[in-house]
């Protein structure tokens, strides 16, 4: 697959998700792309040794908050929010994207539970599935949202103790 790739400088992670509960909330839109998605972050997590991983499929992109904290407050210990919105030719994709955005991240700071942000806000679906840890994908957005909810869980349980 071709498209400019974002990954570069991405930090090597190394996470441990022992005792962690971890929710992934993944939008509907865009099946392949979401499947590449779930299907890496789920990886991470098991690899990772999570005690638990479970799955929420939200509508689309701009319900993800809504979803994210509704896991947060069943008790997940973070989250791992996926989503692919594609610019289309009106505003809509700056409103879904903006508004999944700051809402996943609101989400996190009044609750104090990592949210790993997945969301993928392409110009084209080749661009996309160039992120989405497919055979032939540049990148696996999936695997780096997993392991930025572990690694920042990890920090938060070191900075409480």
């Amino acid at each position: 697959m071709s498209g400019s790739a974002s990954g570069g400088g991405a930090p090597d992670l190394t996470v441990d998700g022992s005792g962690a509960r971890v929710a992934i909330v993944a939008s509907s839109w865009h099946g392949s792309v979401m499947d590449g998605l779930i299907a890496g972050a789920r990886k991470t997590l098991e690899e990772a040794g999570a005690d638990e991983v479970g799955v929420v499929r939200a509508p689309g992109a701009f319900e993800l908050p809504l979803f994210a904290k509704a896991c947060i407050n069943d008790g997940w210990d973070a989250i791992v929010a996926l989503g692919v919105v594609i610019r289309g030719g009106t505003p809509h994709f700056e409103f879904v994207s903006s508004a999944a955005t700051n809402g996943l991240a609101q989400v996190a700071l009044d609750t104090g539970v990592p949210v790993g942000f997945g969301l993928l806000t392409c110009d084209t679906e080749e661009q996309a599935l160039d992120r989405a840890g497919l055979p032939g994908s540049a990148e696996d957005k999936g695997r780096e949202a997993a392991q930025a909810a572990l690694a920042t869980l990890t920090v938060l349980r070191a900075l409480g103790e």
